[in-house]
């Protein structure tokens, strides 16, 4: 993660982000629960990456079932309006 101003390098620190799931100690998402799913998901309900989440791989993977099973029962919307 290189920005380059002036022909020089500066290298950028990633910041580290733990997984809600995980620290909060959670086994399950629910699609039920919209309130937490409304934290993944960008302001054009776009599904967000990991690297902007901060989940691991094995919740983002449930975070996004859940969130098309919510979309699928009309919990959520798929078009922001």
């Amino acid at each position: 993660m290189f920005k380059k101003t002036n022909n020089r390098k500066i290298k950028k620190k990633a910041v580290r982000r733990f997984c809600y799931f995980c620290v909060n100690n959670w086994k399950d998402v629910n699609y039920q629960d919209t309130a937490i799913l409304q934290k993944f998901v960008s302001s054009f309900l776009k599904i967000a990456p990991r690297r902007r989440s901060g989940l691991c791989a094995m919740h983002q993977r449930k975070v996004s079932n859940a969130i098309k099973r919510a979309r699928e029962m009309s919990l959520m919307p798929y078009l922001p309006r």
